[in-house]
């Protein structure tokens, strides 16, 4: 055998042997136990390997960076399985900002909070009726709102930021680049295919409607799933091929959007009368999802199998409203109707920090990390503000009129960068972004 044939096989085995270990690095840290297990002894990987912590994302997103690049300089192409056109450089790797907050750290954090940057605001428009939710692209670039008039408007975010410039030189900017009316109830929630141009809505009519809005004139779902319940809450896994909805029943409902066939969990735990999700969320990875119910319970579910293997009773004397993975989907984030907004680590199910100060005992809040997860954002609906703390010290840095009259339902924020939207009950959809 020449020697450059022979380099070739054992380079071609060193890197073999490197993505073993990566993917059971990854299985493991991902808490899923079993699937590390059975590929490591399958490959004969050690289940005890050392490997950065999300190692193998950083190296798949810098591999689809790259591929991502290449496609738009004509070098090569892809079809979209849904048989849409898409946009030019939509669902592309969003690029972080910095590096996620290590919540698994012990560290002395007293005296320690950052100062939330100054953001400014502006009313972006209005629905017809109370606007309910909203909803952030992967990578940043649209946001959504969806509304009791039945009605969802898209944003291009970079036409809302030249809106708010202080001479707009080519006359007013409209940042609604649609509008879509299809349901025949209020609307729930909203999602985003992670890399194709779909929409997804989950509304009270019972149905999970799909729109392309790379094209211009659509007003209509392309695709529509039935459900035998109010469908509260809708999450694409990453992989774009299924969509969970939490409902009025207790169990999510996992859908296969080729075949419309809908899963339900074989090894589900026993949940009372009053366990309706109010919302279900994925990891990054789809490793794993969470649920959390009007019983004030946080759910933990096997990506693979659909088995619940954790119940938190997070917020047990009120409903449980938002539930939110960090990056590194070591933890999640909650909020209730108890006023309390907590982090749980998943992997022991304990409290790791309470955030306190912000009441909100009626409307279906919403708690969430800012782009760096140095901070978390959440309502105060007695007073209309919204409530800023240092994630890491859970110290209370910020409060700030809404803008909205009366309370604001739903807060999103980009992932990508210092901007975030609310939503309100006068109808209305605010957007903010940092001060420059």
């Amino acid at each position: 055998m020449e020697k450059s044939s022979l380099e070739q096989i054992l380079q071609d085995a060193k890197l073999h042997r490197q993505l073993n270990s990566l993917i059971v690095a990854h299985l493991r840290d991902s808490n899923l136990y079993q699937a590390a297990s059975a590929v490591a002894s399958a490959t004969m990987t050690s289940l005890n390997v050392e490997a950065p912590r999300n190692r193998l994302l950083d190296l798949v997103a810098k591999g689809l960076a790259v591929e991502q690049d290449e496609m738009s300089r004509g070098i090569s192409s892809s079809a979209y399985d849904l048989g849409t056109s898409v946009a030019s450089g939509y669902g592309g790797i969003p690029s972080s900002r910095a590096v996620a907050v290590d919540f698994g750290a012990v560290q002395e954090t007293k005296g320690l909070s950052k100062s939330f940057p100054k953001h400014e605001t502006r009313h972006l428009s209005e629905h017809k009726n109370i606007a309910r939710c909203a909803r952030f692209s992967p990578d940043g670039k649209f946001v959504a709102t969806g509304s009791s008039d039945t009605s969802i408007k898209l944003f291009e975010v970079s036409k809302i930021k030249q809106m708010m410039l202080p001479e707009a030189r080519d006359g007013p900017v409209r940042p609604v680049i649609r509008t879509f009316y299809d349901h025949l109830q209020p609307i729930n929630d909203l999602d985003f295919h992670p890399q194709n141009t779909v929409l997804i809505s989950g509304s009270k009519d019972q149905t999970i409607k799909f729109f392309d809005f790379s094209k211009m004139t659509a007003k209509r779902a392309f695709r529509v799933i039935q459900d035998t319940h109010n469908v509260r809450s809708v999450s694409f896994h990453p992989s774009g091929d299924f969509v969970l909805a939490g409902t009025d029943h207790p169990i999510p409902h996992l859908y296969d959007i080729n075949t419309f066939q809908c899963y339900l969990s074989a090894n589900a735990p026993e949940i009372n009368d009053n366990g309706a999700i109010n919302q279900v969320r994925y990891t990054a990875t789809g490793g794993m999802y969470v649920t959390a119910s009007k019983d004030g319970v946080l759910r933990l579910w096997d990506g693979v199998t659909a088995k619940c293997v954790r119940s938190i009773p997070a917020h047990v004397t009120a409903e449980a409203t938002s539930a939110n993975f960090t990056k590194d989907q070591r933890f999640v984030l909650s909020s209730g109707k108890d006023s309390t907004v907590k982090l749980w680590d998943i992997g022991t199910g304990k409290l790791v920090k309470q955030y306190l100060g912000a009441t909100h005992t009626k409307l279906r809040c919403q708690a969430v990390f800012n782009d760096t997860e140095e901070f978390v954002l959440s309502i105060d609906e007695p007073t209309n503000e919204i409530v800023i703390w240092d994630a890491m010290t859970a110290d209370k840095v910020a409060k700030w009129p809404s803008n909205h009259i009366g309370a604001f339902r739903w807060l999103a924020h980009s992932p990508t960068e210092a901007a975030f939207v609310t939503c309100g009950t006068d109808r209305s959809i605010r957007f903010w972004k940092e001060s420059m």
